[in-house]
């Protein structure tokens, strides 16, 4: 019988293959990449979330991810973090002014 499990719950498991797939995108020229990311990545492009899944095919969507999902989540995490820096580039601004 095939055990379900949450795929944060896998995580444990896969280490040798989200290593993997971090040296591939390493080799592809993504220098910065680790393991945390491209989970990150799976959770929000391919699995929305946290579902049920069985162990091969977790292990099925990492080595499926391909450098489009992956960019795309490069690009949206990259606007977020301007947004973030931005927000408290003007509350620091702002504090001055409310003297």
């Amino acid at each position: 019988m095939a055990i379900t499990r949450k795929v944060d719950d896998w995580r444990a498991f896969l280490s040798v293959v989200l290593e993997s797939k971090t040296e591939e995108f390493k080799l592809m020229g993504y220098k910065d990449t680790t393991d945390d990311i491209v989970w990150q990545c799976l959770k929000q492009k391919v699995w929305k979330g946290n579902p049920e899944k069985r162990l091969y095919q977790v292990v099925e969507d990492i080595l499926h991810l391909n450098t489009n999902k992956y960019m795309s989540f490069l690009t949206v995490e990259s606007y977020k973090q301007d947004d973030l820096m931005a927000s408290i580039a003007a509350l620091t601004e702002n504090e001055g002014q409310d003297d």
